[in-house]
C-alpha cells in the first residue's frame, strides 16, 4: 500500500512539473511591459499593461491599443490594424513589406 501511495505522489509531482513547463513555454511570450524595436532603431513600440501601446517612428509617437491571442498580436493605431506573429525567439513578425517586418525585444 505504501508503494502505491509513493508512486501516486511521484506521478503527481511529475505531472505538475510537465504542466508548469508547458504553461510557461506554450503560452508564448507576452508583449505587455516590454519594448520592441526594429528597422535600425527607427521604430519602437512600448507595450503597456492596460492594452495600450506607444508606437514611435523617429520623433513622432502615436498612442495605440493591442490584444494578444496565442502567438498572434494585433496592434490597432488610428483605426488601422497590423497583425504580428510572435516567433520562438520572442520577436514580432509583421507584414514583410513594411517598417514593422521584424521587431526584436529590447533587453
Amino acid at each position: 500500500m505504501k508503494n502505491k501511495f509513493k508512486t501516486s505522489i511521484a506521478r503527481a509531482f511529475a505531472f505538475m512539473a510537465i504542466l508548469s513547463v508547458c504553461t510557461t513555454a506554450c503560452s508564448g511570450a507576452k508583449a505587455e511591459g516590454h519594448t520592441y524595436t526594429g528597422n535600425g532603431g527607427i521604430v519602437k513600440i512600448e507595450f503597456k499593461s492596460d492594452g495600450k501601446a506607444f508606437v514611435s517612428t523617429g520623433p513622432v509617437t502615436t498612442t495605440c491599443s493591442y490584444s494578444e491571442s496565442g502567438k498572434t498580436l494585433t496592434l490597432t493605431c488610428e483605426g488601422d490594424k497590423t497583425e504580428f506573429t510572435i516567433d520562438d525567439d520572442g520577436a514580432l513578425i509583421g507584414p514583410p513589406d513594411g517598417m514593422l517586418a521584424r521587431l526584436t525585444q529590447e533587453k
